[in-house]
């Protein structure tokens, strides 16, 4: 099989897990700004930055939680998967420069619907930054 034809839902199982690796950089800030239309200072701003809790500027929440739609959508359960809900909670702040590490493991499967649920995780180092929970629709060997 390959990845770009994506899992049926006859291939997957509890507990296959896919992972991936992005460093947030100045680029990544402004394109998700300009997509998001989210230009709020703390992410824009150095000087306003500067002048909060965290001391300098940190990546949008959502930028960080996009990676799962990435691993969602392209790899585990990839594509002809949809993204029915998603409930996660910011734990930390992300700098530009971290390198966050995206993991999605599943943890239930529904045969009614083709239904799946991941644990969803983004990690900067060994900290938890982004954590929650994913569900799938993945398409069956009949579709």
């Amino acid at each position: 099989m390959s990845a770009k034809d994506g899992y049926k839902f006859e291939e997957l199982s509890v507990g296959m897990a896919h992972e991936t690796s992005h460093t947030i950089t100045e680029e990544d800030v402004q394109l998700f700004a300009k997509v998001s239309g989210d230009y709020n200072p703390i992410h824009m701003d150095e000087e306003y930055a500067k002048k909060t809790p965290f001391g300098q500027r940190i990546a949008h929440g959502a930028l960080t939680a996009s990676y799962i739609s990435g691993i969602l959508g392209n790899d585990l359960p990839g594509p002809g998967s949809i993204f029915t809900h998603l409930e996660m909670r910011f734990r930390r702040p992300v700098f530009i420069g971290s390198t966050v590490v995206a993991r999605a493991e599943i943890t239930e499967m529904f045969e009614r619907g083709n239904r799946i649920t991941l644990k969803i995780t983004c990690s900067v180092g060994d900290k938890v930054v982004v954590g929650g929970e994913a569900k799938v629709m993945v398409p069956s060997r009949e579709d």
